[in-house]
């Protein structure tokens, strides 16, 4: 099965937190903050949405910041995907 997302949607999965910081410190699972970073699986066609054209900036592959609580959270077989807007997109890392 795949996700095809609709409009200005596009599909992310979340990169792994790092589990030990700089200094060497090993984090516990429960004290590693939520990943903001997300690689883009799949990228919606755009086009007419709430009356304005809507251009996709964003293409599959790349890795891409997004808002801390945005989306909906799909669970395909073992993997975990989100759905978000482009506009729940802040920045794409280069």
């Amino acid at each position: 099965m795949k996700l095809k997302p609709l409009a200005d949607r596009v599909v992310v999965k979340m990169t792994e937190a790092e589990e030990t910081t700089k200094s060497g410190i090993v984090l516990a699972s429960a004290a590693k903050e939520q990943p903001q970073i997300a690689e883009i699986i799949e990228v919606g066609p755009g086009g007419m949405v709430d009356g304005n054209e809507i251009k996709m900036e964003v293409s599959v592959g790349q890795k891409v910041i997004i808002s801390k609580y945005a989306g909906t959270e799909v669970k395909l077989g073992k993997d975990e995907y989100i759905i978000v807007k482009q506009g729940d997109i802040l920045a794409i890392v280069e």
